[in-house]
């Protein structure tokens, strides 16, 4: 089958080809995007089996059962949102309301706001209707050329609540084209009743409950907020031994709000990630790229939360460490669902260059969730995820503000723009 335009029947298991196309392959050992002019994408069984120049496509692959022209478009990694808390009840739009009346943050606390009210709008849901709202949210991630996405627990505080949290995030996954990963966040703050006893919330319900989600299939990574308002290192170090006993592999909130020494400890683990990071020190950045630890930077809650306090990505790249950056989608500090204005927001308010925007939400997003080897970069062996861009230069994907042009997506081979 050929033609002008993408076929809208194409099935991940035919022998496909996207051709004359720009490709930002962000192969590293290309340099820079990893620009290929005049590129050709051949995909078999979902797979990429070529991705260079297409006058050195092999014969065979150009007589694929499906042939794409692009039309000189640009072809790009389908895009990777390696931070979410996608999952969850209720919203807090009245706090933020109240927020621009002049409410104080204790004011909004002692009101039932803050993360209470998710807390306790989330333990109030099932699982269908989890799954109801959180789907708006992952449908617009996707418009944009997302496939693959993280999806934290930790707005339920309770063993029952976490639980339909991760069993929610993975019936996402069955439910649209789209490559979903859980984290188990019960380490995310202190319960009412367990005020003033996290070593208790801990004994009681973050490890049992890591335990019951485990034997269910249900987490990927485990991931704790190590900050004076929620745990200590100490407290998660208890968490993060548990996970390794398991065999998961850990990341964490950390020097979101003050620097504990979070990001040292993520990578004595030799963690994923490391999140948020405002106010990480030389040393930490050079724990991190040490223990081959990303930085995930999340402009999104810099700038709902007015914070000051710039991420060090001068100290981050000197050190060599990998930045990555995300939506930190949530309901209080970071309503957030789109990964291309969280380009803008990572050049225009931390500096970061149209190069590490890009990277951060393909090839290093993908590295901080542990799929490199599966997705994050066009080469040969990965899954065929692409996004095709109605663009004439890959800065135009960083440089525009509430514009999506976004062509097509394609998923493990399948084009699906829904």
């Amino acid at each position: 089958m050929t033609g002008n335009n993408f076929s809208e029947t194409a099935m991940g298991g035919a022998s496909q080809l996207w051709r004359n196309a720009r490709l930002a392959t962000l192969d590293a050992s290309l340099g820079g995007l990893g620009t290929v002019e005049s590129g050709a994408v051949a995909a078999s069984n979902g797979r990429i089996t070529y991705a260079g120049p297409e006058c050195d496509l092999p014969a065979e692959l150009a007589k694929a059962e499906v042939v794409n022209d692009c039309e000189g478009r640009w072809i790009t990694p389908a895009l990777v949102d390696c931070h979410t808390h996608l999952v969850y009840g209720g919203n807090r739009a009245r706090e933020f309301e109240m927020r621009l009346e002049g409410a104080t943050y204790e004011e909004i606390a002692r009101a039932g706001g803050g993360i209470v009210s998710s807390v306790k709008a989330t333990n109030a849901c099932s699982v269908d209707e989890l799954v109801a709202a959180a789907l708006p949210r992952l449908d617009t991630l996707i418009s944009e050329g997302v496939t693959t996405v993280e999806i934290k627990s930790g707005y339920g505080l309770n063993i029952e609540a976490e639980t339909r949290m991760l069993e929610a995030a993975r019936r996402l996954g069955s439910l649209r084209p789209v490559r979903v990963v859980t984290s188990y966040l019960a380490a995310h703050a202190t319960p009412p009743e367990y005020k003033g006893r996290n070593g208790d919330y801990i004994s009681d319900v973050v490890l049992p409950g890591l335990d019951a989600a485990h034997a269910k299939g249900l987490v990927d990574a485990v991931d704790g907020f190590c900050e004076g308002i929620a745990f200590s290192t100490d407290e998660i170090a208890r968490v993060f031994d548990h996970a390794r006993k398991l065999g998961l592999p850990v990341k964490l909130h950390a020097e979101q709000l003050s620097d504990l020494g979070g990001a040292k400890l993520a990578a004595s683990y030799g963690a994923l990630s490391a999140d948020h990071l405002e106010y990480l020190d030389e040393s930490g950045a050079r724990a991190l790229a040490a223990a081959g630890t990303v930085a995930v930077l999340l402009p999104g809650a810099f700038y709902t939360l007015r914070e000051k306090q710039l991420p060090p990505v001068k100290a981050l790249r000197e050190a060599g460490t990998r930045i990555a950056i995300a939506t930190d989608s949530n309901p209080g500090t970071s309503p957030l669902t789109s990964l291309l204005l969280t380009m803008n927001m990572s050049a225009t308010l931390f500096g970061l260059t149209v190069e590490e925007c890009l990277a951060g939400a393909t090839r290093e997003a993908a590295r901080a969730l542990g799929l490199l080897g599966e997705t994050g970069t066009l080469e040969v062996g990965k899954s065929a995820d692409l996004a095709v861009w109605n663009i004439e230069q890959p800065a135009e994907l960083v440089y525009r503000i509430g514009f999506n042009p976004l062509h097509s997506r394609v998923f493990k081979g399948q084009r699906t723009n829904s």
